[in-house]
């Protein structure tokens, strides 16, 4: 790769790229000084403070095929992952309510192909360990809860935040995800040690007397055989808490407990809170790596392509550029910008569940109930048709989330 003496510019320039490398944070915005391909700044200053050979560089740029007419750059290929995570998620939400459904018929296939190509000794030590992880509580993915909050906010404070206040962000923005953070572990802590509503022998009867049954999703006289109680309408039995919890939601293994009458509210908050450190933490960081771009005058640099045309530089170009610079920074951002799409679209769902007052279980159950046979209390010829009957109305509804009723006049089925 040709050099270009310090200061006296090049073809094809990158216009203003290094014009604000002085000290600080603007050391590392131009490690192309000199490149031919990317051209020098006018009149620009040398920065070594990002130690990448220029053979390297080159290199990176010939494979990722910019200037070259090649789609899969860094940016495509990112894009593409992030996409197909977003795809394998919301095939699993579609799928979730299906009792016979394409992702449940492809994985039970392809278990079958697999276990005649493993040896049945490691089939059962991978079936214990994912039994222990899935089926019986479990502090493993708590632990892995925590240590990717600390591992987002070790980078966010070890460079996120000293960047930002070299460029004198407000000090109130650069605190906000720690108030969030600090928010977020408050409500973790209480969602996980609350009773989500154990149904006793002692509570059974008055909890009976909370919620109609609907003759469709819940009828009465049913007595859960591990229990050995009367199941109260909206209430499940938890194989992993080993108990039936009233007014079911599901098991999170995130906060290790059942989700139930005793701390839907709670988990509301806590997906509300986890939801907005995610957003805040990637707006700060892409409001960072915005004002360095904006400092740098890079959105308005060139550079020459294969045929050594000038061309302005393009958005992979300069996120490859921030990515070399900044390579722990906008792997945070993006993961924390899939976190905050992946959980924003979470809380949506439970907040219209909350809204509507429906569970998890309930609505899950409520698209099957067509394939389940008719339950004694409605005629044979009759097709079964579901009905919230638990609804009370927006206000009323939120309300009783976070002020569950445990003793309630029972609503009259109409």
């Amino acid at each position: 790769m040709s050099g270009c003496a310090p200061g006296t510019g090049a073809e094809g320039t990158a216009s203003g790229w290094a014009g604000e490398a002085q000290g600080g944070i603007f050391r590392r915005i131009s490690p192309w000084k000199g490149c031919s391909g990317i051209g020098t700044a006018q009149g620009g200053l040398e920065c070594p403070s990002l130690e990448v050979p220029e053979d390297f560089l080159e290199v990176a740029l010939r494979t990722l095929g910019w200037g070259q007419g090649l789609g899969m750059d860094f940016l495509t290929l990112f894009l593409l992952y992030l996409c197909s995570l977003l795809a394998v998620a919301a095939l699993l939400c579609l799928s979730s309510g299906r009792q016979e459904s394409f992702l449940t018929r492809s994985v039970t296939r392809a278990s079958q192909v697999l276990s005649l190509l493993i040896p049945s000794q490691l089939q059962r030590v991978a079936q214990r360990a994912l039994h222990r992880l899935f089926h019986t509580r479990s502090r493993l993915f708590v632990v892995l809860h925590v240590a990717l909050q600390a591992a987002v906010f070790g980078e966010y404070t070890w460079e996120v935040f000293v960047y930002c206040r070299e460029l004198q962000f407000h000090l109130l923005l650069l605190l906000l995800p720690y108030l969030l953070l600090a928010g977020n572990l408050g409500c973790l802590l209480l969602c996980s040690r609350a009773n989500p509503g154990t149904v006793t022998k002692s509570n059974a009867a008055s909890l009976a007397k909370v919620y109609a049954y609907d003759g469709v999703l819940f009828q009465r006289g049913l007595v859960c055989p591990t229990c050995t109680l009367e199941k109260p309408a909206r209430s499940k039995h938890c194989s992993v808490c080993r108990a039936c919890v009233h007014r079911f939601d599901h098991h999170c293994v995130w906060v290790n407990n059942c989700i139930g009458a005793g701390n839907a509210g709670l988990f509301l908050l806590y997906l509300l809170s986890l939801t907005a450190t995610a957003g805040a933490v990637a707006a700060v960081t892409a409001a960072l790596l915005v004002r360095v771009l904006l400092l740098s005058s890079a959105l308005h640099g060139t550079h020459l392509d294969a045929q050594g045309q000038e061309r302005p530089l393009g958005i992979p170009l300069l996120v490859q550029h921030l990515f070399l610079t900044f390579p722990r920074i906008v792997f945070m951002l993006g993961f924390v910008i899939l976190l905050t799409l992946v959980l924003g679209g979470y809380f949506s769902f439970s907040l219209y569940l909350a809204l509507t007052n429906q569970t998890t279980n309930e609505w899950c159950k409520s698209r099957r109930f067509g394939d389940s046979p008719p339950v004694p209390s409605q005629p044979h010829d009759r097709p079964l048709v579901y009905r919230n009957i638990y609804s009370k109305g927006i206000w009323r509804n939120l309300k009783e989330i976070f002020n569950p009723p445990m003793t309630l006049e029972r609503k009259k089925k109409t």
